[in-house]
């Protein structure tokens, strides 16, 4: 008789069930949700896992790199907390979302669902009205063209004005005049290391009282 491990047949939660890695924050690793090709925005569904298709792009802009998010963080409060010092406020929350991270590569890499190994080089400050909405950029580990970058600053500055203006207008609704989204600022490696390890804090206390 077949003597099967059931547990293994149940696929992970990406937000809850796939580690970080062990050489947090240097190193990561990361849930792929939407890679340059897809027309549509998809998101993964919090309560089951699986990948759901989120909205149509409006516009014709795509997404300039790979886009996902950290598994076990949340952007909570002490993530906001640097938005909040970086601003000179106190009103601004995290957006209760596991943290977002954009991986450059060269390779062109067809469909999300997927884990990739990557190294955070930095980040872009964003609002979402008054919700910190972080993305982290980071690098596809051992990628041929931008795998040796170390800092944010290194990247083709074309790059980073492509990744400031899809996100600054990806939720933009046609017909309004005003943007849900804010750029505030970039950030180099060691604050996105520190942003990483807020999250990760969030991510446990988040847990703890659910």
């Amino acid at each position: 008789m077949l003597n099967m491990d059931y547990r293994n047949l149940h696929k992970a939660h990406p937000w809850h069930g796939i580690s970080l890695g062990d050489n947090v924050p240097e190193q990561v690793r990361a849930f792929i949700e939407i890679v340059p090709t897809d027309t549509v925005k998809y998101e993964v569904d919090k309560e089951s896992g699986y990948l759901s298709l989120d909205r149509p792009q409006k516009f014709s802009n795509i997404v300039p790199s790979l886009y996902g998010f950290l598994p076990r963080t949340y952007c909570g409060p002490k993530m906001a907390e640097l938005t909040n010092k970086s601003l000179v406020r106190l009103d601004i929350e995290g957006d209760g979302d596991p943290l977002d991270i954009c991986i450059l590569t060269e390779k062109d890499v067809t469909h999300g669902d997927i884990i990739v190994n990557a190294r955070p080089i930095g980040g872009l400050r964003l609002l979402d009205h008054n919700q910190a909405d972080d993305k982290i950029i980071a690098v596809l580990k051992n990628d041929a063209v931008y795998g040796h970058l170390t800092d944010i600053d290194q990247v083709p500055v074309d790059i980073i004005r492509r990744l400031i203006h899809y996100f600054s207008t990806y939720k933009d609704i046609p017909g309004e005049n005003t943007s849900r989204m804010q750029f505030v600022s970039t950030y180099g490696p060691d604050v996105a290391h520190d942003v990483i390890l807020r999250a990760m804090e969030d991510y446990n206390e988040y847990i703890a009282i659910k």
